[in-house]
């Protein structure tokens, strides 16, 4: 048997070689590289998160910042103990599944709901009226701050929970379900997943009477 060509031995070796490190983060505005978790932006026009050096989340943290294209995503979370959020309300969002992030998209002149999906983050159409319903029945819908903070829905079978987070936080829950989900419902590891994340909201979160006597 004839030995194998120095191309043909490269080629096998290859296959064996730890896959290369993915290049490193960095900010979206100004270049700079980026080291473990970071602040994101919105961007207004183009409806997308965008990765921020300290200095660039700084800059833009005050709304119409450079026209109001970006805006620095906040780092606030909040809970609302005391909402009166029922399933008459809940049907009136018409969600399919069990958790919702509504937030109030200024691009679009309106509130919109997204939900966790097979496919990823599925928008779907929120009514006036609904939206209204939710203002009704918690303090939290108030205090959102557009673009950048959602409010956070989750129907269980005696309870529903009602959160503010930083819409970032929305968009990587959703797109961790999408890697774990399995069958129908999700499987049991992503409902694992949902399960830790909401407690974890919850440790981190403070009623907004609480957020009110910060410095």
């Amino acid at each position: 048997m004839s030995a194998p060509s120095t191309a043909a031995a490269h080629r096998g070796l290859r296959r064996f070689r730890a896959p290369a490190p993915p290049p490193p983060e960095r900010c979206e505005l100004c270049g700079i590289e980026l080291a473990g978790r970071h602040r994101h932006l919105v961007d207004t026009r183009n409806r997308g998160l965008a990765c921020a050096c300290p200095p660039c989340a700084l800059l833009f943290e005050q709304a119409g910042a450079a026209g109001g294209q970006f805006r620095t995503v906040p780092d606030r979370f909040l809970s609302d103990p005391d909402h009166r959020l029922d399933d008459v309300v809940w049907d009136r969002l018409r969600i399919p599944v069990g958790v919702a992030f509504l937030l109030d998209n200024t691009t679009l002149g309106r509130a919109v709901a997204l939900y966790p999906s097979p496919a990823g983050a599925t928008e779907s159409e929120l009514e006036p009226s609904a939206w209204q319903a939710v203002h009704d029945a918690t303090r939290l819908a108030g205090l959102l701050a557009p673009d950048v903070e959602a409010l956070l829905l989750r129907r269980t079978e005696d309870r529903i929970e009602c959160h503010l987070i930083p819409v970032d936080l929305a968009y990587e829950l959703t797109g961790r379900l999408r890697m774990l989900w399995r069958g129908f419902d999700g499987g049991a590891e992503a409902r694992a997943a949902l399960a830790d994340f909401f407690a974890d909201v919850a440790r981190r979160a403070r009623e907004p009477h609480e957020e009110a006597r910060r410095p």
